[in-house]
Parts: structure tokens; C-alpha cells; sequence
């Protein structure tokens, strides 16, 4: 497997645990406290998903899902929001940027891995058909 998974989040606590949980499925993992932070890491690492958080301080989830769309290199990568909020408009405006999959906080893991796992099989077999 030895895919790449960047987690973007500013509260410690959900990187350690989204870590944790995502090494044990066999992932290579990449976290980041911050958009900004995350921008600069994308630029020398690759990821093959994005797993982002939707409130962050500076940039939101939705603006740095909304970047990642721009740029050739990762319009293409699936993206994950996980955020706390649940309102309608959030979860409609997360699928509008750009966003694959809209999960909240409070979605279990196994539902989480099953949609990383789902994600990424969707991704690898769009790329062995274009190729």
C-alpha cells in the first residue's frame, strides 16, 4: 500500500490520534498544524489524500481545499473535510470547493478509514486508466 496521507488540522490532539489510527491501517503519514504550514509541506512532499480540518486560524479548510483544487499537481488528489461543523450550508459549501467527501468530527473511524480506503481505490484506478 505505502500510500501518503497528509492530515491538516490546528488542535494537536485530532493529529495524534488521526495519526495513530491511519499508521495502523499501513499508511505513510504526514501532519501539519496549519494551511500555511501544509502549503509548504505539499510543496516538497506528495500526498496521495488529504485529510483536512475545516476550522483553522489564518486559512480555513474550505480556502486551502479550494487551493489544492488550483494547482495541477494535486487538483486531482482526494480530499477529505472533517470538521465540527454540521450545518447544511458547511457541508454543501465543503462539496463546492472542491471537497471529495464532507465528514464531521463525530463520524466513527472505521467509517473514516472506509472512506480513505474507498478514496484512495477510486484514485488508483482513475490513474491506471489514464495511463
Amino acid at each position: 500500500m505505502n500510500e501518503t496521507i497528509l492530515v491538516v488540522d490546528d488542535d494537536p490532539g485530532v493529529l495524534n490520534l488521526l495519526e495513530f489510527i491511519l499508521l495502523r491501517k499501513g499508511y505513510t503519514v504526514l501532519t501539519e498544524r496549519g494551511a500555511q504550514r501544509a502549503l509548504k509541506l505539499i510543496d516538497r512532499e506528495k500526498a496521495d489524500l488529504f485529510i483536512l480540518d475545516v476550522m483553522m486560524p489564518g486559512m480555513s479548510g474550505f480556502e486551502l481545499c479550494e487551493r489544492l483544487r488550483a494547482q495541477s499537481e494535486t487538483a486531482l488528489t482526494p480530499i477529505i473535510l472533517l470538521s465540527g461543523l454540521s450545518d447544511h450550508e458547511s457541508i454543501e459549501h465543503g462539496y463546492a470547493v472542491g471537497a471529495n467527501e464532507y465528514m464531521t468530527k463525530m463520524t466513527s473511524h472505521v467509517q473514516l478509514v472506509s472512506k480513505v480506503e474507498q478514496l484512495l481505490r477510486e484514485s488508483r484506478e482513475r490513474l491506471g486508466k489514464a495511463c
